[in-house]
């Protein structure tokens, strides 16, 4: 009994830290990170990747998904860039049909499926988030691009 009790204290905490942290912002650091991608390994954050682009709705992430398959092969490598989506709140009918077709493209698609894994992280609606990291992996930048019409303005040189 005294563990259980224990146990749920630690976790009422942390769960009250989870949803009492502030929204990230440049200058942070970006927090070491474990999920899994579309072909279920598991997946840390690495050392130099320095772009993470997250979809936060389904609509977002389709179209950021087109994208990398038109480039080149090793595209994402070469420009150390991750993508995640936001599988969350999918329904369990919408995850047959979109977890297959994830397997299909060729990146690596980070899957955010814990229920709090994305609350300090900022989004607009219809939009990817772009986290810009430097070396460090502190964030340099935050933006929120349209994927329909700016996915080539996230690899663009920077002046």
């Amino acid at each position: 009994m005294n563990f259980l009790f224990r146990t749920a204290i630690v976790g009422l905490a942390l769960l009250g830290a989870a949803f009492a942290a502030e929204p990230s912002k440049p200058g942070d650091r970006l927090e070491p990170f474990a999920t899994r991608d579309q072909h279920d390994p598991s997946y840390r954050l690495a050392p130099g990747v320095r772009t993470v682009i997250v979809g936060f709705a389904m609509g977002s992430g389709q179209d950021t998904n087109r994208y990398p398959g038109k480039q080149p092969a090793g595209f994402p490598a070469d420009h150390h860039v991750v993508f995640g989506a936001n599988i969350h709140d999918m329904s369990g009918v919408g995850r047959m049909f979109a977890l297959p077709k994830r397997k299909k493209y060729p990146h690596r698609i980070l899957l955010a499926d814990a229920e709090h894994f994305l609350d300090r992280h900022p989004s607009q609606k219809d939009r990817l988030t772009v986290f810009t990291l430097d070396p460090a992996g502190k964030l340099e930048a935050i933006r929120f691009v349209n994927p329909e019409r700016k996915m080539a303005s996230i690899f663009a040189p920077k002046p």
